[in-house]
């Protein structure tokens, strides 16, 4: 069997166990059924002092209801992955990882509006049985009703990703076979890229990441497009300002206060690079993904809601 070159095509034929021939269909369809008046969504926390648990479940929840709820892009029987990152041995207050409680919203809003499974997983940087545990993703999300996925580095699977640079990469192949995946990072400093957003988030799909640091402006174009997101939901309750994208000095964090949904990942990492002080213009990945067509970086220009939440 040949490997097909997109995520869709690959929905659609592969013949991997538990793979079924509907997927890439069911895939499409959504996509179409999925288009809405909002094309991003910007949530701010107005009122005043509140457990950081509390401001995160309320964001999250009116950022989605705002974007058009989550049955825009969940249907009946569903099984959607939630992709925070979770690739540090850090606390939620470090923020080196999405917080817990918009990840446990999420995986309770899926389920609301149909789903029949949810995973929640990553491929860490540090070893998954402490991120899992130490970020409290692990626990918040299986309390949710999330199955929750140790990613095993024996099952990735060479796909032919058909980008620029990247071209067969190994990726994971039950993230993959999903009909939905939703990009859930926290926005943060990165040494090598400036920033690590949405769009950076999907190296969490993948293995010899070491590949990307050839050029990862491009190669995160190329997973991007490869993955084909209809939405990524991004915290900034909590966001790392310096020293990412490890983190560990409470120093480094602050508390905007904020989660941003929506359907243009591009955009939503330019909002991102404004939140970290920067001029997304500067930003290289962001800049990558709009020359590929993968969304634009001025998100004012698009459909765009901005609430206050009290």
């Amino acid at each position: 069997m040949s490997i097909t070159s997109s995520r869709r095509e690959f929905l659609k034929h592969s013949a991997l166990a538990g793979a079924v021939t509907l997927g890439g269909a069911a895939w499409a369809e959504t996509a179409v059924e999925a288009a809405g008046p909002l094309d991003m969504a910007i949530a701010r926390w107005k009122g005043g002092d509140s457990p950081v648990s509390d401001i995160a479940v309320k964001l999250t929840e009116q950022a989605l209801e705002a974007l058009g709820g989550m049955k825009r892009f969940v249907s009946k029987g569903d099984v959607v992955w939630i992709k925070p990152n979770i690739g540090w041995d850090r606390t939620p207050e470090q923020a080196g990882n999405t917080n817990p409680d918009v990840v446990k919203t999420l995986v309770r809003m899926c389920l609301d509006a149909g789903a029949k499974t949810i995973k929640v997983g990553d491929n860490p940087c540090n070893p998954a049985e402490k991120t899992y545990v130490t970020s409290k993703i692990g626990e918040y999300a299986r309390d949710a009703g999330a199955e929750i996925v140790f990613l095993d580095a024996n099952r990735y699977r060479d796909m032919d990703i058909g980008g620029e640079r990247l071209k067969m990469h190994p990726v994971y192949p039950e993230i993959v076979e999903c009909d939905l995946v939703i990009s859930v990072p926290i926005t943060k400093h990165h040494s090598a890229t400036k920033m690590t957003n949405c769009m950076k988030n999907f190296m969490g799909v993948v293995e010899k990441r070491q590949i990307f640091h050839q050029d990862l402006p491009t190669c995160i174009a190329d997973i991007t497009a490869f993955m084909k997101p209809r939405i990524a939901v991004m915290d900034a309750v909590r966001i790392l300002t310096a020293n990412g994208p490890t983190g560990g000095d409470l120093k480094d964090v602050r508390q905007p206060n904020i989660i941003a949904a929506g359907t243009d990942l591009v955009a939503l990492d330019a909002f991102g690079a404004e939140l970290l002080g920067q001029d997304p213009k500067t930003m290289e990945t962001v800049m990558a993904g709009e020359k590929r067509g993968l969304g634009v970086s001025d998100y004012h220009s698009l459909k765009l809601k901005e609430l206050d939440v009290a």
